[in-house]
Parts: structure tokens; C-alpha cells; sequence
């Protein structure tokens, strides 16, 4: 019993150092490619319009179970603080976007829904795993990265989160 439980702690220990990686502080940390999507309802979402705020930018597919999971959490996050000067992009993944409205017909949000069909910003982005998840700052600095999911990262990034809102 006591080696599967070190086990699971080696294995998490490797694995979320893997999962969260946050970049440098402002100073260093590289400006986060721009780029302008389709978003749901129509109209366009340019990054670079969004300096200013702190920015979540969040990659799914509507095939991704972790996806699915996180998908709430970054709801009830988009709603506690986009008054504060926090803005939230769900970026889909999926070739198709009609797969992307059956699923939000199963998990509505409210925060903007960008497609990449053709996945030009993920390229850019060097998106390998579903979900993936960045923070952007005010100056539009990428400062973390988080790929994958798994129930409880939504505490690390309201922490991150709030941590970027409070820098000027």
C-alpha cells in the first residue's frame, strides 16, 4: 500500500511540473502571438485589441473529455472576474465548428468562442494537448502555459489569474 502511494506522488510530481509551466516574469516573457478568429455569433476577436486586460486563452476540442470537464470551471472564473479587466477566449479546435455548438448546447458559457478550423493559432501557439490553457498579461506578455487538465488546476489559475490583475 505504501509503495502504490509513492508511486502516485512520484507520478504527480512528474506530471504537473509538465502540466503547468509558467514562462518568465513580464520582463522577459515573450509577447503572445497575435492573431484575429471568427467567433461564435459572428464577428471577429482580435488579441491584440484586447491590451489592457489580462487574458485566458483557452484551446478545446469538442472530442476532449478533460475539455468537458474544465469547461464550467472557466465559466464560473469568467464570471467572477471579467469585471475586473479579465478576458476569457475558448478557442476551438475542431475542423468542424457545428461540432463545437452541439457540445455548447450541452455546456453553455457565456465568455467568447473563437474557431480554428484550420488551426493556424494553435500552430503559433504550439498546441500538443487538449485542453490547453494560457495567461496573457495587461502588456499582452504570454506568462503561463498550462496543457491538459485535471480537476483542480482551475484553483492554480484563479491564483495566476489574480496575481495578474493585481500587477499595474
Amino acid at each position: 500500500m505504501m509503495q502504490r502511494l509513492l508511486l502516485v506522488f512520484v507520478m504527480l510530481g512528474l506530471w504537473l511540473p509538465l502540466s503547468a509551466a509558467p514562462l518568465p516574469a513580464a520582463d522577459t516573457a515573450p509577447m503572445a502571438p497575435d492573431f484575429t478568429l471568427d467567433q461564435r455569433g459572428g464577428g471577429q476577436i482580435r488579441l491584440s485589441d484586447l491590451r489592457g486586460q489580462v487574458v485566458m486563452v483557452n484551446f478545446w476540442a469538442s472530442w476532449c473529455g478533460p475539455c468537458r470537464q474544465e469547461m464550467p470551471h472557466l465559466e464560473v472564473m469568467y464570471q467572477d472576474f471579467s469585471d475586473q479587466g479579465f478576458q476569457l477566449l475558448g478557442v476551438n479546435t475542431d475542423q468542424k465548428p457545428e461540432l463545437a455548438e452541439r457540445l455548447l448546447n450541452l455546456i453553455p458559457v457565456s465568455f467568447p468562442i473563437l474557431f480554428d478550423s484550420a488551426s493556424e493559432v494553435s500552430r503559433a501557439y504550439a498546441v500538443d494537448a487538449m485542453p490547453t490553457t494560457l495567461l496573457i498579461d495587461r502588456q499582452g506578455r504570454l506568462r503561463h502555459t498550462h496543457r491538459a487538465y485535471r480537476p483542480g488546476y482551475e484553483d492554480m489559475y484563479r491564483q495566476q489569474l489574480e496575481a495578474l490583475l493585481d500587477e499595474s
